[in-house]
């Protein structure tokens, strides 16, 4: 009865729409989740726009999905308390944020990409025959310039992520993720830790969103090396149920610690007295939950065996185009043609790598 009625308060206290679901239906909601017309008894099946298998599966951890009432889609955050499953939605509010934010890195893209070409024709000049030290503070400021790049295309980013809008194509899937951690390897060879891939044996063909998959796997690498001390070895794995794919990144880091854990897919939510610049402030978790989302998928965080942090996004095999919208605009590389892997992971890698001479 305590645990029950500290579930029930847990949810009145909560600004955000919630509710909790027990043996298969809602068993309460609060104030905020009434308002969307969510109500007792609702069966959580019936709900479920995205996840039906992984919320069968679900056993542990902070699985993202998407829940739809009447007619409406709300991106979902699930824990599980006991006998009852918590879930947590998002407000238009949060959208507006985007909008926001997309509109603020609007302004601040063009004087970067005004300083970056700058930088792209001095620092040579600059580094020619310069000292180690003149050598140095130049990959530095380089480097800086890489990591402004990756924060303010996040931020603008995240907003057209969660529309519906896609570029789809038919993508050889198994081979589009080797492609990835194998690209990626060399530059993460140089923080101390080691990449292995596990693909599928036989080729996947499916209709997928490169450029959203793309940033998704190369944020859920990046966490994984802002948590994993030199020596460590991040795993990832492609495996597949019939028409699911899911692709597993696990690191035998630290992990997310326990106070924090149930707040990871939260946007914005970072209390003061527990910051940790390695969390950011989440925008890199909204680009990979809107790629799974984008393909029929979701998101799931846990610790198994207690060790290290493990993010497993699954993905719909899907081969049908109809009703996906395509957009026919000129496609426009977000980084200005630089190697994507020395933007998405530059918070993690050495400045060394950002030297004039091999940096673009």
């Amino acid at each position: 009865m305590k645990e029950e009625l500290d579930v029930l308060g847990m949810l009145d206290l909560m600004t955000l729409p919630g509710f909790c679901v027990r043996q298969g239906r809602i068993a309460a909601c609060n104030a905020a989740a009434q308002a969307l017309l969510f109500a007792p008894g609702m069966e959580i099946t019936q709900l479920l726009q995205t996840g039906q298998r992984e919320y069968a599966a679900f056993s542990g951890g902070c699985l993202y999905l998407t829940v739809s009432c009447c007619g409406v889609s709300h991106a979902a955050s699930l824990r599980r308390y006991g006998d009852a499953d918590v879930f947590i939605l998002e407000e238009d509010a949060d959208c507006a944020e985007l909008k926001s934010m997309a509109l603020a890195a609007r302004e601040l893209r063009d004087p970067l990409s005004s300083v970056m070409t700058t930088a792209d024709r001095l620092f040579p000049i600059t580094a020619k025959d310069a000292s180690p030290e003149v050598r140095e503070q130049v990959a530095r400021m380089n480097r800086g310039l890489y990591q402004m790049l990756r924060v303010i295309s996040n931020m603008s980013d995240a907003a057209r992520f969660t529309a519906a809008r896609q570029n789809l194509e038919t993508v050889e899937i198994n081979g589009f993720f080797e492609e990835l951690f194998r690209n990626a390897q060399p530059l993460v060879a140089h923080t101390g830790l080691t990449v292995l891939y596990e693909p599928l044996s036989p080729r996947v063909f499916c209709l997928a969103d490169k450029e959203k998959l793309e940033r998704a796997v190369m944020n859920i690498l990046s966490n994984a090396l802002k948590f994993t001390p030199p020596g460590g070895t991040i795993q990832a794995k492609l495996t597949r149920s019939g028409d699911l794919l899911s692709l597993s990144v696990r690191d035998n880091g630290c992990g997310i610690p326990e106070h924090i854990r149930g707040n990871v897919h939260n946007r914005y939510l970072r209390q003061p007295g527990l910051e940790d610049g390695r969390f950011g402030i989440g925008l890199g978790m909204v680009l990979i939950r809107s790629a799974a989302a984008a393909h029929g998928g979701t998101v799931l965080i846990d610790h198994p065996e207690g060790t290290g942090t493990r993010i497993t996004m699954t993905l719909a095999i899907r081969q049908d185009t109809s009703g996906n919208l395509r957009s026919n605009t000129l496609h426009i590389d977000y980084a200005g043609e630089r190697d994507h892997g020395l933007i998405e992971l530059s918070q993690s890698l050495p400045s060394h790598l950002y030297d004039a001479s091999n940096a673009n």
